[in-house]
């Protein structure tokens, strides 16, 4: 399940919900919660603006978690990820995976909130207290975790 949307979470909520899917069947569950958070060299964050591109972004982040279900054993993939205007440490993302066993659950997640940082098109636009604006530029080092993962390659299995 994607969603994308303005309005907070409630994370504890949603992986409540997601072990309730599968009673009995979830031996691990494991999630990820992304915050806005204050990198900028020289003045505080003070808001995020995230823009998406409606109906390709959901599409995009569908395809990975389908990936994610075709390459490690798990029962199901859920991703919400907010848009709109952030202030510093609002929650942005939460990706959670629920499957049988640890191993395949933990590297299921990790490879959606990797692939989706450099896959699914937002755009992200940083205010920072002192007024200056820029938009964020995609980090090469995000590029390298994602690539890392061999998307165009059969994954292990075991």
């Amino acid at each position: 399940m994607v969603v994308v949307q303005e309005d907070d979470f409630d994370a504890a909520q949603l992986t409540e919900a997601l072990r309730q899917r599968h009673p009995g069947k979830t031996g691990a569950l494991v999630s990820f919660t992304g915050y806005v958070r204050d990198y900028a060299e020289h003045a505080p964050t003070h808001t995020l603006f995230l823009e998406h591109y409606p109906g390709m972004c959901e599409r995009e982040i569908e395809a990975l978690c389908t990936t994610a279900c075709t390459r490690w054993n798990v029962l199901e993939c859920l991703v919400v990820h907010r848009v709109g205007e952030l202030s510093n440490t609002d929650q942005i993302v939460f990706v959670a995976v629920a499957g049988a066993h640890r191993g395949d659950t933990f590297r299921a997640c990790e490879y959606i909130i990797d692939a989706l940082k450099t896959r699914a098109p937002f755009w992200k636009r940083e205010t920072l207290a002192d007024g200056k604006r820029f938009w964020v530029e995609q980090r090469q080092s995000d590029a390298d975790k994602t690539q890392q993962w061999g998307l165009d390659a059969p994954a292990d299995k075991t």
